[in-house]
């Protein structure tokens, strides 16, 4: 399980995030949206002990990300893509990776076979497009076969096939009893793979359910998303 409680941060005097409360359970897809600005992305690094809150905890399975011993055995997360240096292989950038955190080399070829990027395991990260990063950064977060997975735009780049099969991996992660909290624009996608929402807006939760809860009284996804953040403005991560 993630748990955020009471997470609260401060740039300066202005607050970027105000008493931020919510969970991502086992065995269900959680699908975080938010404006530009809502306080999405310093929520996640938080997490991920990229930043620190000034007031509050962010906890993953009961425990600080900082704390972990091996963290990627316990949360998968991609932020801004594969974090891959452009000059390393995605067969070296994965084996690094692996070794920092105890897991066996076999997950390497494992992984790669997984997204579909076995052929190109031998090439240079920076030769590859878009779609092919993003599918290197889902390996890096399925590496240690991690019981949560935090993922921030993983469809971007992909072609529908890959979106379809990232629904599907996302789908199955959780229906084994895997937390996934996942942020995404596209509301279609949300629509169609979250049990849970939580949405943001001016470093506040204004709205947290199942996605039937979260919509009622709506259309439709996106007609919620604007309802409850003042519209105006297009999703994003």
């Amino acid at each position: 399980m993630i748990q955020f409680t009471s997470l609260t941060q401060y740039r300066g005097h202005r607050a970027v995030l105000s008493g931020i409360t919510f969970r991502a359970l086992p065995g269900r897809v959680t699908g975080f949206l938010g404006p530009n600005g809502a306080g999405k992305s310093s929520i996640l690094r938080i997490l991920l002990g990229l930043d620190r809150p000034t007031l509050g905890t962010a906890l993953v399975e009961g425990k600080p990300y900082r704390t972990l011993r091996e963290p990627l055995r316990t949360v998968g997360s991609m932020l801004d893509g594969s974090g891959a240096h452009r000059s390393r292989t995605a067969q070296d950038h994965l084996g690094w990776v692996a070794r920092s955190n105890g897991i066996p080399r076999r997950r390497v070829a494992e992984v790669l076979d997984e997204v579909g990027l076995a052929e190109a395991a031998r090439t240079r990260v920076g030769k590859f497009s878009l779609g092919m990063g993003q599918r290197l950064g889902l390996a890096t977060a399925l590496l240690g076969e991690p019981s949560a997975l935090v993922l921030d735009e993983p469809v971007n780049g992909l072609d529908p096939e890959g979106i379809r099969w990232i629904r599907g991996l996302l789908r199955r992660h959780a229906d084994v009893g895997g937390t996934v909290l996942l942020s995404s624009h596209l509301m279609s996608e949300i629509a169609e793979i979250a049990d849970d929402l939580v949405i943001i807006t001016g470093g506040r939760v204004v709205a947290e359910g199942s996605t039937a809860e979260v919509t009622s009284g709506y259309n439709s996804l996106e007609e919620a998303f604007f309802g409850l953040t003042g519209g105006g403005q297009k999703a994003t991560a």
